[in-house]
């Protein structure tokens, strides 16, 4: 959510800058603008999309080989031109761009209203910018030494870059909660809130880590704390190839992801499962699980379809690990007192590895001594670092905002988990063993074969798009997917959708359903098969429509729903990786039809970084 981009260096600033923002176009924004700064300042700013932008600087001075730009979505204020970033001091001493939330702006805008300033803007953004420049005038000061001053006093968290017009030939860019990345060129630095706008023009790069400042001139970095004290620089190397984050054909990035899944959950166990398929290894894990292993319980903690994949952990732990396990919002469980024990471990799993409540509830675990276990797809990411262990995704980069390949990927993940821990506690036996890790190698192929009906699911969609609701029914394993399909729909074709396990469609749901709505039912053979058959009939005697994803060769629900979606047979705990890519395909195809933005819907960001 919201987006940074800064450049300093020899060249000119604003294409790279807008460049820039069209990379982070897909982390969901509702205005964007740029500052360039050469001999004077200047600050263009538009609502609506970055093309917006582009027109509306035609004609206009965009030189300087400074400048930093903003894609913004709203928190404080409605989405305008006045809202849009950069927000300048009223004295036009600071330019500023800013991720994140400022909580006790109200009390510092009371007291510098007080003091004689006016406010322009509904933001906290320009609060802060007028708190830096009223510490710079009052204490004659250097720029660098008024924005630690500010940052002391704020609450709150922040990604933010700011210019001084009395400095101009430098950045100061600082961080708290919200993510910043510095790329090392020749005599350049890039400021971005992620990597996809650096990558093409430099692989080295360093991440910023909470409370840093850093001073940026063409031909310097210095890293320090908001304490003043001086930080060493730790420069790794991108591994992102500039192609993943093109579309490379597809219409959208979230189609080309979708058909990325066999590739993305192959790179996910490549290397970790032995060529003779007889063992897992999770490097990331190595040290810690002895204590893995020997947990009394499993806390996973997530947002969105992250919970939605540790729901699927949870059915895996206890079938194969047997161990208890409760899965949580990480924005409940931030907020409640919960009970966690140092024999606990806290798996944490995040796409961007980014998310603010997530971030907050390792803290808050490891505050209890609980061991913490990432699971995240960014590299450099904040919660791989603040984690006491992890594992990688390895799904690459994932730009369209309803998250496809990153589910899949974590659930492989979860799965390995199991499989290695059940092993070890004697849950599994050899025999199984090997033939789940078999089963797990086979998921790509058949993924692979499910993409090849991509037109079925087409014209399945074309019948459905013009519903007002629809339902979602899974049991098991499936009802975890049965939530993912329907936030998949609802959240980019804006069609009500919910999930439920199927058994408790008696229980209140089953009054909506007419001749009029689309049941979804996951009702692959598995051990609750006659169950879903049930439920079925139940949807039917109703007059409701079904469209069902079975195994291939099923033939008695093929007598009795509307639509049928085969997937090939798999272990039941793998299943859920093949009834996914159905429901993912008809999301995407209702959405394209209805005219939908898929890639950035609207009021959504990728990733949350604020509550």
């Amino acid at each position: 959510m919201c987006g940074i981009v800064g450049y300093i260096g020899l060249k000119q600033a604003y294409p790279i800058l807008i460049n820039g923002l069209k990379r982070l176009e897909y982390r969901g924004y509702d205005s964007s603008g740029v500052a360039l700064i050469s001999n004077d300042i200047n600050i263009y700013k538009k609502k609506g999309k970055v093309s917006d932008l582009e027109d509306f600087s035609k004609e206009k001075n965009t030189n300087g080989t400074i400048g930093i730009g903003h894609t913004r979505w709203a928190t404080h204020g409605e989405p305008n031109d006045t809202n849009a970033h950069p927000h300048i001091s009223e004295k036009g001493y600071f330019t500023l761009i800013h991720n994140g939330i400022i909580e006790n702006y109200t009390h510092i805008k009371k007291e510098l209203t007080s003091k004689g300033y006016s406010f322009y803007s509904e933001t906290d953004t320009e609060v802060l910018v007028n708190l830096i420049e009223y510490i710079y005038l009052k204490g004659d000061i250097e720029a660098e030494m008024a924005v630690r001053l500010a940052l002391s006093q704020v609450v709150g968290a922040y990604g933010l870059v700011i210019s001084c017009k009395n400095e101009p030939d430098q950045l100061i860019a600082a961080r708290r909660g919200s993510p910043l990345v510095i790329g090392i060129g020749n005599e350049e630095y890039f400021i971005a809130s992620d990597a996809t706008p650096i990558v093409e023009h430099t692989k080295s790069v360093v991440y910023l880590n909470n409370d840093n400042v850093a001073i940026l001139k063409k031909n310097e970095l210095t890293l320090k704390s908001i304490d003043n004290v001086p930080l060493s620089l730790t420069i790794k190397q991108l591994n992102l190839d500039i192609g993943a984050i093109e579309k490379n054909g597809y219409d959208h990035f979230m189609l080309k992801e979708i058909f990325e899944q066999p590739k993305s959950i192959f790179d996910t166990f490549r290397g970790r499962i032995a060529a003779d398929l007889s063992e897992i290894k999770l490097g990331g894990l190595l040290d810690v699980m002895d204590k893995l292993v020997k947990a009394k319980r499993i806390i996973i903690i997530g947002c969105g379809t992250s919970w939605h994949a540790g729901l699927v952990g949870e059915y895996l732990f206890e079938e194969y690990a047997r161990m208890p396990v409760e899965v949580e919002y990480g924005s409940e469980f931030r907020y409640r007192k919960p009970i966690i024990n140092e024999d606990d471990v806290v798996i944490a799993i995040s796409q961007s590895g980014e998310t603010a409540d997530t971030l907050a509830a390792i803290n808050l675990a490891k505050e209890q001594n609980a061991l913490v276990i990432g699971i995240c797809n960014v590299v450099g990411s904040s919660i791989p670092r603040e984690t006491h262990a992890g594992v990688y995704t390895h799904a690459g980069p994932e730009i369209g905002v309803a998250s496809t390949k990153a589910f899949t990927a974590q659930v492989t993940v979860l799965a390995m988990m199991a499989f290695i821990i059940g092993k070890k506690r004697g849950v599994i036996s050899d025999g199984d063993y090997k033939n789940l890790i078999t089963e797990l190698n086979d998921i790509p192929e058949k993924i692979e074969k499910i993409l090849q009906f991509n037109d079925q699911f087409k014209s399945i969609a074309e019948l459905y798009k013009d519903a007002s609701n629809a339902l979602y029914l899974g049991r098991g394993y499936f009802f975890p997917v049965a939530l993912e399909g329907a936030l998949k729909l609802k959240e980019i074709s804006y069609i009500h959708a919910e999930g439920y396990p199927a058994a408790e469609m008696k229980h209140g749901p089953i009054a909506l359903i007419d001749k009029n709505m689309p049941v979804f039912v996951i009702a692959t053979k598995d051990r609750s098969y006659e169950k879903i058959v049930s439920n079925i009939q139940e949807v039917k005697a109703r007059n409701g429509i079904v469209i069902a994803v079975v195994t291939e060769g099923d033939t008695v629900i093929k007598k009795m729903a509307d639509h049928v979606l085969e997937v090939p047979q798999a272990e039941a705990a793998l299943a859920a990786l093949l009834a996914v890519v159905p429901l993912q395909l008809l999301s995407y195809h209702i959405a394209v039809m209805r005219g939908c933005n898929v890639d950035q819907p609207r009021n959504l960001a990728k990733s949350v970084t604020v509550e």
